[in-house]
Order: C-alpha cells, then structure tokens, then sequence
C-alpha cells in the first residue's frame, strides 16, 4: 500500500518500516545542491526561469530552495521552512564579493570560489569574558525572524502532504569559531576553557532564544526541527570525545531541552565528519536523527553504524558524495544507493539523501540515478546487504 510523504517520514522516525524509504533533497539547506548545479537541473526538468530568481537557503554554502516542480517530480517526501530575515540584523554587503551577518562575520566569495568564506573574525585574539559580555550580540526576538512564518508554514501543510521541516539556528559551535577564529577557539579548550564557556554561553542565549521564538509560532504544526554543528574531521572527531562531553555537550543538551520543551516535532542533527565516538552522546542528548552520515570519513561505516546505533537514530543522508556522486558512474551510483539503503533501512530509521548539498561537479545524470535507484531499491521489505 502506498503512503503519505508524511506518515512515511514519520513512520520511519518512529523506526518503523514504511511503504518505501523517505527521499530527501532540499527538506535542510545542507541536503539540497548548490546553485550553480541547480541550474542544469531546472533545465532538465522544463523549469525556465534566471537564476537571479532562485531563492537561497544558505548563502553562505549557496544551497537553495528547490522548486516544488522538481520535488514533486523526484517524490521527495519533506519540505523546508524557514525563518525570516531580523528587522535589525540583515546581511550588509561589503564590495562586490562579500557581505557582514548579524554577527559581524566578514564573509567573501573569492575568486573562482563557489562559496562565502568567514575572512573577519571579530572575537579573536586577546579577549576577556567583559569583551564577550559587552559585544553587540543578535536580538533573539527581533519580530524580522517570526512575521509570516505561521502563515508560510500553514500554507504548505495545506498545499502538500510533506513532512515540514523548520531550520533553527546552529546551537553554538559554527557560530562561536566563527567569531573566535578557529585557532584561537581551539587554544581557548585547552589553556582557557573558562573563555570558551562565556562565549558558547552567549551565543546559545541567542541561537535557542531565536529557536523559541520560531517554536511558538510553529511548533505546534512542524514535524522536524533541523540545525547542525560540525564535530568531526575526515579522520576522527573535532575534538577528544572526553573534551566534548566536558566542555560541548552540555551546552548541546541545553539547546536540544530548549527544543523538546518547545515542540514535539523530531531533531534532525547535521554534523559532518567522523563522529561515530560522539553518537551515543548526541542520541543520549535527545538528537532523533543524524545528517548527513558521511560515510567516506573514518569509522563511518554504514553496516557498523546500523549495527550500533540503528535502534536509537535514524541516519539520513550517506550517499556518498565525496567519490561516488561526483566522479562515478550512474551504475556506480546505483551499486552505492543499494548498499546504503540495504545497511541503513531495514526496520525503518533511514532518509536516503546525498551526503551534504548536491556540487557542481556531481554529473546530472548520477543526480537523476541516485533517486531512480532509491526508488528501486528503497521499497520495503528492503533486501538488506548485512
């Protein structure tokens, strides 16, 4: 039998085996495809409008708001919600390649470069918490963030059956190096964690009270809260698992009970990188499902990955991106799809998605065979490859 996009998405949330695999693209901005690729695929589909007029869901990663036309035609089960622009924080450009946030990050797309690069941090260097206190922090209930959020929201429970998705601000590590600078935020965990502590306490003061905010007015009507904070690198986590139980996780758990006091919709976490030794922690945390599985990382193999922690989190993403979509074969990309949904699908608990947002050098046609191939071999029961 056939299902809703909804009830397939939140049976497989509740590790539940669906009709077939939920299809992501676009549901977050880190699980959509980058501008520039976007265009090929408009094309493809019949869509003719300029690429001025697409709209952005991340600037700073390019990625997009894909056109229902598209959606509809892959059968991806989510759309995306997302919070509007602070009456007194909107990005200010700065010459012809570059733009200053609501932070007051510098950030410049250099050129022959595909995305905006942090190129002013304002909190580095020699600082104190007074410094930290006294800086000129976001308005979390700046009234820019909410207006017409419901009304955006309600329309597209009306227009479609999809699971919504709201995006809500990254809790506080993204933020607070971009502001520390990555050295110096490093240096402050290990010879001044009191620093880091002031400052992470600050930004999530923001982040969850612009969370909150956006929870109130539509808490009650979306089914996944999404954000992300990077925590691994190619090899192995960001920091030591005991460094970030001690001085990271609470600060997560903060953010994740802020969340859960406010909705009852699911927590998608996206957070790339090795950090299969930081998953039981997250899951403890309250996270309900983890993007974007980046399974070309060390220790992120996908049968490993179901095996221990398949009954607790629902892994969405894990076609790999970094080799198989870019440089493979649609064959390829075919034997990839099957491999992960066999690991990752079986009793529910996996969202088929690339590997963070679409690049311009993935080849249309691979695009095309990842989601033909999960068609094909996302049906329940699913054959596993175990």
């Amino acid at each position: 039998m056939t299902m809703g996009h909804r009830e397939r998405v939140l049976k497989t949330l509740n590790h539940e085996e669906p009709d077939r695999v939920p299809f992501d693209l676009g549901g977050t901005s880190n699980s959509s495809i980058h501008i520039n690729k976007y265009q090929e695929l408009k094309a493809h589909f019949g869509i003719e409008t300029e690429k001025s007029e697409d709209t952005i869901s991340n600037k700073w990663l390019q990625s997009v708001v894909v056109d229902d036309r598209i959606l509809e035609a892959l059968d991806i089960d989510f759309r995306h919600l997302s919070a509007g622009t602070s009456d007194n924080g909107a990005d200010v450009p700065v010459g012809d390649d570059g733009y200053r946030d609501e932070f007051g990050q510098l950030r410049r797309m250099p050129e022959g470069s595909l995305y905006y690069d942090v190129v002013d941090f304002p909190l580095s260097g020699s600082i104190t918490v007074r410094d930290i206190v006294n800086y000129p922090w976001p308005d979390p209930t700046d009234p820019g963030y909410t207006r017409g959020l419901r009304d955006r929201g309600l329309a597209i429970r009306e227009s479609t059956d999809c699971a919504l998705v709201l995006r809500v601000p990254s809790p506080f590590v993204h933020t607070s190096q971009f502001l520390r600078g990555f050295e110096d935020w490093f240096m402050d965990l290990a010879a001044d964690p009191d620093l880091a502590t002031a400052l992470f306490e600050a930004v999530i003061e923001v982040s969850a009270g612009v969370a909150t905010e956006l929870l109130r007015e539509v808490g009650d009507i979306v089914d996944i809260v999404a954000m992300g904070d990077d925590l691994g690198f190619q090899d192995g986590p960001m920091v030591a698992p005991e460094t970030y139980r001690k001085l990271l996780l609470p600060w997560h758990k903060k953010y994740f009970e802020t969340l859960k006091a406010n909705t009852s919709a699911f927590i998608h976490f996206h957070c790339c990188g090795s950090i299969s030794s930081l998953l039981d922690d997250l899951i403890d945390a309250g996270i309900d499902a983890i993007n974007p599985v980046q399974v070309s990382a060390a220790d992120m193999d996908s049968a490993t990955l179901a095996s221990r922690f398949g009954d607790r989190v629902t892994f969405w993403g894990a076609i790999d991106s970094q080799h198989v979509l870019p440089n493979g074969t649609p064959d390829e990309v075919r034997a990839e799809v099957k491999k992960r949904i066999g690991d990752l699908a079986p009793g529910g608990g996996y969202v088929c998605s690339a590997v963070h947002n679409i690049q311009p050098d993935v080849p249309l046609e691979n695009i095309l065979a990842m989601y033909e191939a999960a068609d094909d071999f996302g049906h329940y029961p699913i054959v596993s490859e175990r």
